[in-house]
């Protein structure tokens, strides 16, 4: 068995930095963020909560740091500490450009969260019909269920989701 080195600890200059760089990210500040980024940033560099600095970006709507962070080489279906990606987040939000964009970047349709919930479910739960609609178009399947056997459907349908309901049962979706 082979010991783990210990890290040494930050010091309050890295430190200080480090929340300039998320909080960047969180406020789509793409210039300073390509201006880390290179001088050797990570792409995938993560806070305390594993949320990525593509999470925040996505999740507060920023898409030019978002597409900066993708063309850099982020991974877009790096998950949080919480088992979240970042199109999950997007369709939670009900933001349809950041989900195309993520979905253009690699992100996969379908990545479900620690509970089996998939992006395609949290869209449908908050009746975000144009994020539903896409997530169809790009191949989401609407028959997927989550650990406790919910589909979209039925998230939809336990919310009054009416406008989400209505296209996931014109896509062949069920409720189990």
């Amino acid at each position: 068995m082979t010991a783990t080195p210990e890290r040494p600890a930050l010091d309050e200059a890295t430190l200080a930095f480090a929340e300039k760089v998320f909080d960047a990210a969180r406020q789509g500040d793409a210039a300073r963020l390509a201006l880390w980024l290179d001088n050797g940033l990570p792409p995938d560099l993560r806070n305390a909560q594993g949320d990525s600095l593509l999470m925040l970006a996505s999740y507060h709507g920023h898409a030019e740091a978002a597409r900066l962070l993708l063309a850099r080489g982020a991974d877009a279906g790096l998950v949080n500490g919480r088992g979240q990606t970042p199109l999950a987040g997007a369709a939670f939000k009900g933001d349809v450009d950041m989900v195309r964009l993520l979905l253009d970047g690699g992100a996969a349709v379908d990545g479900p969260s620690p509970d089996g919930r998939t992006p395609l479910m949290f869209a449908a739960l908050f009746n975000h019909p144009a994020v539903v609609e896409l997530l169809l178009s790009r191949g989401a399947n609407p028959r997927a269920a989550d650990q406790q056997g919910n589909t979209a459907l039925g998230c939809a349908l336990a919310m009054k989701a009416d406008a989400a309901a209505a296209l996931l049962r014109s896509a062949g979706a069920e409720i189990f």
